[in-house]
């Protein structure tokens, strides 16, 4: 079939789209950029750099806007897919959800209301193997915003690697979080990986730390060719 995956620049939606990719083709992405930084359906940290990822893997993305309310958000959502329906005559769309019934449901809504698979390679994964597949497979994901007691500036702007994991593993056990940020604990973007024919380089960043919130806001960043 020809899919667009919905692409928030994390780990879940990106590694999805991969996994979907080897069984399907995939002719565009799609993201939504909001107002809303408490939105209750998308990623927003860095969402901007979602250009930067289809550009390095080769991939049309098509951006939409929305002011964030609950709900309503959904109406903007409808009207992206609904574009690359008509642009791209997509058959379906890919998630990275994991674990969320709130944003799987409404995504599975939209798609049916269209006549579109909803198709969610993530699903019900155990989520110490996902971040495990994840490094396995030659993701170089970086965690760009923690929200949760116990990590902080412990893990922000690490790469997710076995000693990352670890820590991860450790909160989890300490503090019930979900190792790999499904409740919201942690946000991530993807820089490298088996489908970029680019990798991203971060050039200039900045920490914004405020009691158990942490941001990695990306102010600068540039592709480069992968050496052989």
């Amino acid at each position: 079939m020809k899919l667009a995956p919905l692409i928030s620049g994390g780990k879940d939606s990106i590694y999805a789209m991969h996994l979907a990719s080897k069984e399907h083709e995939i002719v565009c992405f799609l993201t939504i950029e909001s107002e809303n930084l408490e939105s209750y359906m998308f990623h927003t940290p860095n969402i901007s750099l979602t250009s930067l990822q289809a550009e390095a893997i080769g991939i049309p993305i098509l951006i939409g806007k929305t002011k964030g309310e609950k709900e309503e958000e959904l109406k903007d959502l409808h009207n992206l897919i609904k574009q690359a329906k008509e642009k791209y005559q997509i058959e379906g769309i890919t998630t990275g959800a994991l674990a969320s019934v709130y944003q799987a449901e409404r995504i599975q809504k939209i798609c049916d209301d269209l006549d579109l698979k909803c198709i969610n390679p993530l699903w019900q994964m155990d989520q110490e193997q996902l971040l495990r597949d994840l490094l396995k497979e030659g993701f170089i994901t970086i965690i760009v915003g923690t929200f949760a007691y116990g990590l902080g500036e412990n893990v922000l702007g690490k790469e997710i690697n076995e000693e990352t994991i670890d820590i991860l593993m450790e909160m989890h056990k300490k503090y019930k979080i979900h190792p790999a940020g499904e409740g919201g604990e942690i946000e991530t973007l993807v820089i490298d990986g088996p489908c970029f024919n680019k990798k991203i380089i971060i050039k200039e960043s900045e920490r914004k730390i405020d009691e158990d919130t942490t941001l990695l806001i990306i102010k600068q960043a540039e592709l480069k060719n992968k050496s052989n």
